[in-house]
């Protein structure tokens, strides 16, 4: 009976410490933007942490294969999982374009959400039992595109430590650009900026000490062309930079941590991450 009393209180505390947070509460952007813990059932040492970008075009989240089943998945294995619900411009934007009137949702408000959320993570590493220099991102499609983006674009501090990106767009020009995530992230009134889509294409500004990187994607994607992964991994070769490229012929897109989407094959992403993400760190 004390045995279950203790085992009872520890999943209370747990369940207590995985609370949704804001991550802009306090300071003085008034914007609501969740970030929620996945944390692993231990506290015995500090773990990876892995910030998780959920996909959709930067008009919505994938809220399930690329979010909490992620954040399950992560968490079974020891990683502590944040799932980062970014502002998006939203479906009346997709539908309505009313953002060639008014601002909305645009770059940079992403990017601002994730270096927000690195600081927020790494600020509290004692209190959710993480190591503070062995925060990563994770991010599927669009979000893959915004977790490159922190690797190339954020300060050295605010940079995380490796960066996992799943069937990512990558490119904002012709011809393999996907011209709905490019509309989503720019808003109507800029998607045709040459120096923006020039800023915001991974594959041209890859630094040198960019942090290592993980990408995967399928030849048979019909939503995100599959030469976006290989520009990516072109350019983070021409760089010389630490990187595993994970390409397999079936699988399509979208397909997350889910054990039903996809294929057998491309499921296999999960523990070939998990063995990199090992030697890695």
């Amino acid at each position: 009976m004390y045995r279950l009393i203790c085992i009872l209180l520890l999943h209370m505390l747990l369940t207590a410490a995985v609370a949704q947070v804001n991550i802009w509460e306090g300071t003085s952007v008034h914007q609501n933007v969740a970030l929620t813990p996945y944390l692993p059932d231990t506290t015995s040492s500090p773990h990876i942490a892995i910030i998780v970008c959920p996909g959709g075009s930067y008009f919505w989240h994938d809220t399930h294969a690329e979010g909490p089943l992620v954040g399950q998945w992560l968490q079974q294995n020891g990683i502590s999982a944040f799932i980062l619900n970014y502002r998006t411009a939203h479906v009346p934007a997709f539908l309505f374009h009313h953002r060639l009137l008014f601002r909305g949702n645009r770059y940079p408000d992403a990017q601002d959400d994730l270096r927000q959320a690195i600081r927020y993570v790494k600020a509290h590493a004692a209190e959710y039992h993480i190591d503070s220099t062995k925060v990563g991102v994770m991010g599927f499609s669009a979000g893959g595109h915004l977790s490159m983006l922190a690797a190339e674009q954020f300060n050295q501090a605010d940079r995380p430590a490796f960066v996992a990106s799943i069937y990512p767009v990558v490119t904002m020009q012709e011809p393999y650009v996907h011209k709905r995530s490019r509309r989503g992230l720019l808003g109507d009134s800029r998607k045709r900026n040459q120096a923006l889509c020039d800023q915001l294409s991974l594959e041209r500004h890859v630094p040198a000490d960019c942090p290592p990187v993980f990408l995967v994607n399928c030849l048979d994607d019909p939503i995100v062309d599959y030469h976006n992964a290989l520009l990516l991994d072109s350019a983070l070769t021409a760089k010389q930079i630490n990187h595993r490229y994970v390409q397999f012929q079936t699988g399509e897109h979208g397909f997350g941590a889910s054990e039903q989407e996809g294929t057998p094959e491309c499921r296999q992403w999960k523990s070939i991450f998990l063995e990199w993400i090992k030697k890695l760190l």
